[in-house]
């Protein structure tokens, strides 16, 4: 139904969801078969998986308290640090999550840069003369990534979890305005961008005529440097992206 504009990395999402993924079942095995044959299963640890975040054990035990109410009904798919952060309970944790979430989304935006440049590396060592295919979007260094250039589309940043980006994204849909969504903090999850456009009622008729797209931020709200929270609409004036009223 619609297929997103951007950089090779962006991932389609069906507003109407997708059909689900087949799921391989394991076969037990005979009880008389040697134990080293068995599969083994690796869990982490509320303790590694709190490390893989930056928090603490207490951060995580809280977090998972949180997503035992309310947080988690409205919000199923928040990450840790952004469901902390909206439920801090201190100027000082709100303020540490958010550094945390910044240094976070730093590292991953640095990772795919990394990736895209081995990735055009190889492409000149292994097919020189080929034509690369120009997709929508396709923009020069030192621009945001992915985001369209030069057609004078509204891009819009949101994240879950943000009642005043839901309405951002229903006052733009009701203009009758042509744009772009970038969900900040998906994960690359497509559920979480179908879960949002239901909730914020996107018009599956306008995705699939392309007038809204629905993409994964992947990093580019931090490539643009603008100041201030979400959401944030902007448009590119004079070749400089900038946040519009």
């Amino acid at each position: 139904m619609n297929c997103f504009r951007g950089a090779p990395f962006l991932i389609a999402v069906l507003l109407a969801g997708a059909a689900p993924a087949a799921v391989a079942q394991h076969t037990s095995l005979s009880a008389t078969a040697p134990s080293r044959e068995r599969p083994t299963t690796t869990v982490r640890s509320d303790e590694q998986q709190a490390r893989d975040w930056g928090l603490r054990p207490d951060d995580w035990a809280h977090y998972r308290e949180l997503m035992q109410g309310p947080l988690g009904v409205y919000s199923p798919n928040l990450d840790p640090l952004t469901a902390l952060g909206i439920e801090a309970r201190s100027d000082e944790e709100r303020r540490r999550y958010a550094e945390l979430q910044v240094q976070a989304e730093a590292r991953r935006v640095e990772k795919t840069l990394a990736y895209q440049r081995a990735y055009d590396a190889a492409w000149q060592r292994l097919a020189p003369g080929m034509q690369r295919v120009s997709l929508p979007g396709a923009n020069s260094v030192g621009s945001a990534p992915g985001i369209p250039q030069g057609d004078d589309r509204i891009a819009v940043f949101v994240k879950d979890g943000c009642p005043a980006c839901d309405q951002a994204a229903q006052r733009l849909q009701a203009s009758g305005a042509e744009f772009d969504v970038y969900v900040v903090g998906s994960r690359a999850d497509d559920a979480r961008i179908r879960d949002w456009a239901r909730r914020v009622r996107i018009d599956p008729a306008k995705v699939g005529a392309r007038q809204i797209t629905l993409n994964h931020d992947s990093g580019r709200w931090l490539s643009l440097r603008l100041q201030g929270e979400l959401p944030a609409v902007v448009r590119q004036v004079g070749g400089q992206w900038q946040r519009q009223p």
